[in-house]
């Protein structure tokens, strides 16, 4: 990954994309970034076994700040993923250790994805198992609990929430924010870390961890939240809100993911486009021109669609499924398109398998493009059905027809898509 940015500006920068919601001390933290090579730290527990649409923002805010000239450090937790943030309705259910060092293997794999770990400023993954293993309860207690004081603990958020709840917060999770600062002490000591990122709904961690270094070594250091990426509607982007975009194609298909960015309302686009890709200042300008005068073409959806594809899954998975998403909802031809492409578009639209149906109209009902045996046979007639981007006339299925992937694309009308799976 080449660095073609400069120290000089990228506080700005981070401001004109919406990248800064809160911060330690803005001049000081402004002059860190701008003027000095900093190092610096974002945490990711393994709670799951993939990284998520939340996930994405840290990231890509590391890649932005590596560029500039920075060195991130990618701490995934092996010890606090042991445990888990305290969520704010709910106590989280332990997994076992294997199950937390395995998803560590793979969360480390992805993250490294979005990194440069090569050159001056190289990216270093970092597991904080290493230096919680061998912390006994009583130098745990002695050189680390000492600095924090119950009543700053009690009044975070998430742990405020907890307590005015009926669940409560165990001491487990209620401890959570004491590993999480030790976290930031550790690094400070071993590379010189100056700066931790996280999203905004952390800002309590992040505090804990800037205190303890206070306390403990005399030194101030940096803090730094993103916002939480929400729609329009104020609805939260991210796994705990049950629409999660998993960033593994096993969790979501890379179909299913640039779908999604090509849905996003109109009223959202440019801030996503500033977010999640390296578009420059002119370019996206340029297509919230193109927004406000020629909405119907969706110019800035297809554009965020095609470079978050390209950045999290390759650019060359990207045109396929920019491909195959334009095809499945064109008159295009769709026999040379890629057939696994097409067979994760055709897990994400309704389907059926084919030997659950006799004949087209029985997979149009089991599908649900229409309501009834009755409807289905007069949407054939009146030649509103499409099998394969083709209008058909006759009720058979001509099972000589498969795509790759093996596999029918049914159409009723002009958006109304599903499969049929052999």
């Amino acid at each position: 990954m080449k660095n073609d940015q400069s120290f000089d500006g990228i506080y700005q920068e981070l401001q004109w994309r919406g990248l800064i919601s809160q911060s330690t001390d803005e001049q000081k933290l402004e002059k860190a970034l701008n003027e000095t090579s900093i190092s610096f730290y974002c945490g990711f527990d393994p709670t799951a076994p993939s990284l998520h649409l939340g996930n994405l923002v840290q990231l890509l805010t590391m890649r932005r700040l590596q560029l500039a000239g920075h060195k991130p450090l990618c701490l995934v937790g092996g010890a606090t993923g042991l445990i888990g943030d305290p969520k704010p309705n709910a106590e989280r259910q332990l997994n076992t250790k294997e199950t937390v060092a395995e998803w560590v293997n793979k969360l480390g794999a992805q993250t490294s994805r979005f990194l440069d770990f090569d050159g001056e400023n190289r990216a270093q993954l970092v597991n904080n198992l290493d230096w919680t293993n061998e912390l006994s309860a009583i130098d745990y207690l002695r050189d680390v609990g000492k600095y924090f004081r119950v009543g700053k603990m009690l009044s975070k958020d998430a742990v405020s929430a907890r307590l005015n709840s009926d669940t409560g917060i165990s001491y487990t999770e209620f401890s959570y924010q004491i590993l999480q600062g030790y976290d930031f002490l550790e690094l400070y000591r071993r590379y010189g870390c100056v700066m931790q990122t996280g999203g905004s709904d952390q800002w309590g961690n992040l505090t804990a961890g800037a205190d303890l270094i206070h306390y403990a070594e005399q030194e101030s250091v940096h803090l730094m939240a993103t916002p939480l990426i929400t729609n329009a509607d104020g609805q939260k982007f991210g796994k705990s809100e049950g629409n999660a975009v998993w960033l593994d194609q096993e969790w979501t298909s890379a179909y299913a993911f640039y779908q999604f960015w090509l849905n996003v309302m109109d009223a959202d686009a440019i801030k996503l486009l500033k977010i999640f890709t390296f578009l420059t200042r002119e370019e996206i300008e340029q297509l919230e021109q193109e927004l406000e005068q020629k909405p119907f073409l969706r110019s800035a959806q297809k554009t965020l669609a095609h470079h978050v594809t390209a950045i999290v899954h390759s650019e060359d998975i990207a045109n396929k499924v920019r491909d195959v998403s334009q095809a499945l909802f064109g008159s295009d031809e769709l026999v040379d398109l890629d057939g696994e492409v097409l067979k994760s578009a055709a897990e994400a639209l309704p389907n059926v398998k084919a030997d659950q149906v006799e004949d087209l109209p029985q997979a149009l009902v089991a599908t649900e493009l229409v309501s009834s045996l009755g409807a289905a046979r007069r949407a054939i007639a009146e030649g509103g059905v499409y099998v394969n981007n083709k209008k058909v006339d006759s009720e058979e299925l001509d099972k000589t027809q498969l795509l790759p992937g093996n596999l029918m694309v049914i159409r009723r009308g002009k958006k109304s898509l599903a499969a049929i799976v052999f």
